[in-house]
């Protein structure tokens, strides 16, 4: 355990739980977002064991199916009343299907959702959205590289992206080496247009869009800039790299967060001084630690870092940076094996709340922030 961390309990003084479902059978994945369009955020949950997609209605949270006959859901993401769906996943190759699909509503969003199917590749993994040139596309990081095989899994992945009414699958790049397992999109340089940040064996990376070349007869091809930002985790491979990632500031300080290794046991801090950026081990008592987000969660202008784990005895973690020093604070125990959260105001009291869904306990909660 890292010495200067401090333990302390939260859930009774800070948040107040609510459990919306406890049959997510592999419950994997959490997203917010408005589907009928009541100016309340309602939730999205993908679960890899179950093959309804569903969604909840806030607030009384009814349960909805967007589209039924799926499995191996694992990712989604939504903009403009389209969802951009992975499913068929497995993570190793071969045997990975890798459908990517996109779902439009009927009119009525609690009615089945049109689902079509617009690309395969294996083991697609994490869908985001993101605007780097002036229009909205999808992100797809795919797990693994063709050729990669357990427990080293040597080999690059792909990065790619789809772009709405084309659907063309468009590669930015391939330079990222065995697992490809976070996703941030993020406005680096404060100008109004997206830049990837991912987090792999190789470590953490971002990659910023640079224009197009003309390749004649009106070809076009992109042009992208990968910097390294941290090599990550500095044990040997495969125990390298990072897993999971998020931007957050202190003040007007930016920093970043992670999980290191894969699926690891490491909560990390990235600072920068000077062009570099300085790596903190803040906590180092997780285990399968899946899901890390940042978010003003007391509203002084500091961001706190959630993180969740998976395995026993399955915790969701605040923590919060006083004077330089980060401590700690429980806010759940027990009773979710967090495989992602996300940070939404869910009730419209101007307070950021949580909503966590669990692998292993198959159930989705959301913590409402009384403080």
């Amino acid at each position: 355990m890292i010495p200067t961390l401090l333990l302390a309990s939260l859930l009774a003084a800070d948040f107040k739980e609510h459990v919306i479902a406890t049959d997510l059978k592999g419950g994997y994945q959490v997203v917010a977002a408005d589907l009928n369009h009541d100016g309340k955020p309602d939730l999205i949950a993908v679960a890899t064991g179950m093959t309804d997609l569903v969604w909840f209605e806030n607030p009384t949270w009814e349960r909805h199916v967007i589209a039924s006959g799926l499995t191996g859901m694992i990712n989604l993401a939504i903009a403009d009343d389209q969802i951009v769906l992975a499913y068929g996943f497995a993570n190793s190759y071969a045997p990975s299907k890798g459908i990517v699909a996109v779902l439009k509503p009927n009119g009525d969003p609690r009615q089945p959702w049109t689902l079509t199917e617009i690309d395969r590749l294996p083991t697609s993994h994490r869908i985001r959205v993101a605007n780097f040139d002036g229009s909205k596309v999808f992100l797809n990081a795919p797990l693994l590289g063709a050729n990669a095989v357990a427990p080293d899994y040597r080999d690059h992945v792909p990065l790619v992206f789809y772009r709405p009414g084309e659907w063309k699958r468009t590669l930015i790049k391939t330079e990222n080496e065995g697992v490809q397992h976070g996703i941030t999109v993020v406005d680096w340089d404060g100008h109004g247009r997206d830049s990837i940040l991912t987090a792999s064996f190789s470590g953490i990376d971002l990659y910023h869009y640079t224009g197009n070349s003309a390749l004649g007869s009106g070809l076009q091809k992109q042009r992208w800039t990968r910097t390294e930002i941290s090599k990550g985790n500095p044990d040997p491979w495969p125990k390298s790299g990072s897993s999971d990632l998020a931007v957050g500031h202190n003040g007007k300080q930016r920093f970043l967060a992670a999980i290191e290794p894969w699926h690891g046991n490491k909560v990390v801090v990235y600072t920068e001084h000077r062009g570099q950026w300085q790596r903190e081990e803040i906590d180092d008592t997780l285990l399968d630690g899946h899901t890390i987000l940042t978010a003003d969660l007391n509203g002084d202008g500091h961001d706190q870092i959630v993180a969740g784990m998976r395995g026993k005895p399955y915790q969701v973690l605040i923590y919060s940076n006083n004077k330089g020093h980060w401590t700690r604070k429980v806010l759940d125990t027990g009773t979710i094996a967090a495989a992602a959260c996300t940070a939404v105001d869910l009730n419209a009291d101007h307070r950021i709340d949580l909503a966590c869904i669990g692998g292993a306990t198959t159930n989705l909660k959301w913590y409402e922030n009384v403080k």
